[in-house]
């Protein structure tokens, strides 16, 4: 049975008299900063960017030199974007482990997909929150927390796990309930959700709105039922908390009658069949392939595919409709 640990599970002596360092103060890295020194932990931030450094700073950080946070300090947490981390790994943190110390990942990629081999002698973690950095802060802050997943898939000092689920209570990850999983997993997931659920997302989106504008409805009408309300995040809010059966019956009866009636049109078996081509990429390792090779040509077909997208005329519409959204003049009417 999968456990999931809350915050009786954690505690934070675990961390008493050791230094984490938070290595990358970006999106995750900075949030995560905030709320583990709010917890009364000994924060140490390293970056390889200087305007980041700059700003640990001016927000009370201590900032230490890379490879001498990673000689220094029992716990280090990697924290730079994924397809950045392992030549900063192999560079400026490798050579300094020692015996004793704890790696806590947030994301499993380098790990699952062999870009990163800890030695055998250190703890390796995992904390991954279930949300964008800024909901980590915000809901640390407003006591709310956030789900998230953990895992050790090296237990050196038969202590990871006192250790992961203490930094885990600290950044205010248990408050949402953390699920044990293996890193694999975790990896897996996170890419599947990104591969498989958004881009279907998108393509619903994008085929509904060029349906209705076709067909007469005016532009800003539909982005606005679509999306641009928000009562579709707030019915996805609902589901989070609820789960879908208790969202779905929130709707009007109409809703609900109209949801189920016509469900069935959807299933589609080449769906099916796309979305376990897509997981089969992920899982033998086709993409990780793909992506470190994309990421070393500094992003060009990324590139590519974003200066396409953005020169569809659906977004232009989309961006005149949320400028009359937001404009006084439209909201005085």
């Amino acid at each position: 049975m999968t456990v999931i640990y809350h915050e009786e599970d954690g505690n934070l002596t675990a961390l008493q008299g050791k230094r984490v360092n938070v290595l990358g103060y970006g999106n995750m890295g900075r949030p995560i900063a905030f709320n583990l020194r709010d917890s009364g932990v000994n924060v140490v931030v390293s970056e390889p960017r200087p305007e980041k450094i700059s700003q640990a700073e001016l927000e009370g950080f201590l900032v230490r030199p890379i490879e001498k946070a990673a000689a220094e300090c029992e716990i280090i947490m990697p924290l730079l974007r994924d397809e950045d981390m392992p030549k900063v790994y192999l560079e400026s943190v490798s050579p300094h482990l020692q015996r004793g110390q704890t790696l806590i990942f947030s994301s499993a990629y380098n790990i699952a997909f062999g870009f990163i081999e800890a030695p055998p002698f250190v703890d390796v973690g995992l904390v991954s929150a279930k949300t964008l950095g800024h909901a980590v802060r915000e809901r640390f802050a407003n006591g709310q927390g956030f789900a998230s997943f953990v895992a050790v898939a090296q237990d050196a000092s038969r202590n990871a796990w006192n250790i992961v689920l203490a930094a885990a209570k600290a950044m205010g990850a248990l408050r949402g309930g953390a699920v044990e999983i293996r890193f694999e997993q975790e990896a897996e997931l996170d890419l599947f959700v990104q591969q498989a659920i958004l881009p279907l997302f998108h393509s619903a989106v994008m085929l509904a709105a060029r349906l209705l504008i076709e067909d007469g409805y005016p532009p800003e009408a539909v982005f606005t039922e679509l999306y641009l309300s928000g009562e579709t995040s707030d019915y996805l809010r609902q589901v989070s908390q609820r789960g879908i059966m208790g969202a779905l019956q929130l709707n009007s009866l109409v809703a609900q009658f109209g949801m189920l009636s016509r469900f069935d049109r959807f299933n589609d078996l080449k769906l099916e069949r796309t979305m376990e081509l897509t997981l089969n990429d992920i899982r033998n390792g086709n993409f990780a392939q793909e992506w470190a090779k994309e990421s070393g040509s500094d992003y060009a077909r990324l590139r590519k595919m974003l200066k396409q997208r953005q020169a569809m005329d659906i977004w232009e519409l989309e961006q005149q409709t949320l400028e009359l959204l937001n404009s006084d003049d439209f909201s005085d009417r």
